[in-house]
């Protein structure tokens, strides 16, 4: 069993620390870093950015929760904190607007299509389907809906390269996203942009469940906590209206 390391100066640049729920040492991308604030207050640093001693902790929601049960907090930080009773709610916030401001970022670079019919015409296309890499549909929206687009995909690629199925996200996270009302499907097509927005999807979905069961990444990416990461700029430029794929 892995044990406890010696911590460097800054913990910042380090490649494995403590989990404080598991006491077990794991790479750091599967962790989330904690510091505290000048208040004292506990406050989560997902860009491992904020200056100070922080403790870091495996990025699931029960692992999160086992933590605080523990009172691992300070005593891993050597000072008294004041943990927020709903840190688990404050981080799945966070992962979430993480991943929602990366899909903006896509829908601005022309890479996201919208709407049901949209995205049917997108995976029977032969053109456009090669290079679609996920289905959006909204966690609130028909199961009808959602069975015709499966089956849809199930025609076009017989399972073989099949493009990420996520159902993450409610309709509102998704108008909010896209800037527009009612969204329940979309289709993302390659580019850095939808590959960092399957990374923080990836993410979002093991804090919930500690897995992947509600987003399997895409081949070519991980699933990293740098979950605010900046963009590439090597995206493609937006369409006038961020629906056209070229």
């Amino acid at each position: 069993m892995l044990t406890e390391r010696i911590e460097d100066d800054d913990d910042r640049r380090a490649r494995e620390r403590l989990c404080a729920a598991t006491r077990l040492v794991r790479p750091v991308d599967t962790l989330i870093r904690l510091v505290a604030a000048p208040d004292g207050t506990l406050t989560p640093d997902l860009k491992r950015v904020l200056p100070g001693r922080g403790v870091w902790v495996t990025a699931n929601r029960a692992s999160v929760e086992e933590a605080m049960r523990k009172r691992a907090f300070a005593r891993l930080l050597k000072r008294p904190v004041e943990v927020p009773t709903d840190l688990p709610d404050v981080i799945e916030r966070l992962l979430r607007k993480a991943a929602l401001d990366m899909l903006s970022f896509a829908n601005k670079a022309g890479l996201v299509l919208s709407g049901f019919a949209k995205v049917m015409d997108a995976i029977d296309s032969e053109r456009v389907s090669r290079r679609l890499v996920a289905v959006i549909q909204a966690r609130d929206g028909a199961e009808d809906g959602g069975r015709k687009l499966a089956q849809a995909v199930k025609r076009a690629y017989w399972d073989k390269n099949a493009p990420n199925f996520i159902t993450i996200f409610d309709s509102a996270h998704l108008d909010l996203a896209l800037g527009r009302t009612n969204v329940i499907h979309a289709a993302l097509c390659a580019g850095p942009a939808v590959t960092g927005f399957l990374d923080r999807v990836a993410a979002l979905a093991f804090w919930q469940d500690g897995g992947l069961a509600s987003a399997e990444p895409h081949p070519s990416s991980e699933a990293p906590l740098q979950a605010d990461d900046e963009p590439s700029t090597q995206d493609a430029a937006p369409s006038q209206d961020g629906d056209d794929v070229s």
